[in-house]
Order: structure tokens, then sequence, then C-alpha cells
């Protein structure tokens, strides 16, 4: 957040990039647990050459490294959530809260935003109209 209070788009957008970032991390810790299966491994018969790699091992170590990089990104969310609450609660309009917390905070769509405010409002209507207060504000 800016010194003076203000938000950015970038800003307002951190903690939808964030929640990507930790899904993306969870799909490839999933395939590092998948692959560390003693069933996951190939079996070729052929002797072990010295300087042949413990794979599983290997995938243990990168599968410790990544728990605690979602576990650091997932507090990272939670102070972003935080900061993105103060700053929406500072909105006088309740409609405007709305659209903000619906696009910044739940990372929906315009559509998805303008669906859930109803009364005719449209997506690009709502977006023009977070647009409008950060210009405004």
């Amino acid at each position: 957040m800016s010194y003076d209070g203000t938000m950015t788009i970038k800003e307002l957008s951190q903690l939808y990039h964030l929640n990507r970032e930790i899904e993306m991390d969870r799909m490839r810790l999933r395939n590092l647990e998948a692959r560390a299966q003693p069933g996951a491994q190939v079996i070729t018969g052929m002797p072990h050459t010295p300087g042949t790699k413990d794979k599983v091992g290997e995938c243990a170590a990168e599968i410790a490294d990544l728990r605690g990089i979602i576990e650091a990104k997932h507090k990272q969310c939670l102070y972003e959530r935080a900061r993105l609450e103060r700053y929406i609660a500072g909105i006088d309009d309740s409609l405007t809260r709305q659209m903000f917390k619906l696009r910044f905070v739940n990372g929906l769509t315009w559509r998805q935003v303008a669906a859930c405010i109803g009364g005719g409002n449209t997506d690009d209507g709502c977006r023009k109209a977070v647009q409008r207060y950060l210009r405004k504000n």
C-alpha cells in the first residue's frame, strides 16, 4: 500500500496472484508426492551403476522445500487479505465496497462481480466504477 493510503490495481491483485501461485505449487506437490511413492519407481532390471541418484530421496527433499514455500505463501496471503480488508473497509460507498471485495478478495471475474451485485450492473460498469474510484482516491 502506498504511503498515502491508496492502492493500485497491481497491489489490489496480489492476493489473487498469490492464490494462483499456491494452487500451482500444490499441483506440483501432488505430482512430486505421486512420483515419490514406491510403486511409482521404474525398475529396469539393470544393475545400478555408481553415482546413480536416489530419486525418491530427491523427491522427498523437494517435497519438504515445496511444503515450506506453500506455507510461506499462505502466510503472505493472510497478510494480503487483511491489508485488502482494511483498505476496502475505508471505502464509503457500500456498492463500491462490494465490487472491491468480490473482485480483489474473492477473486471473481468482472462478469461474476456484476452477476453478484445484480441491479442491471454489467461487468464493464463494475470495472469502470472501480477504476473511477481508484482515480478519484
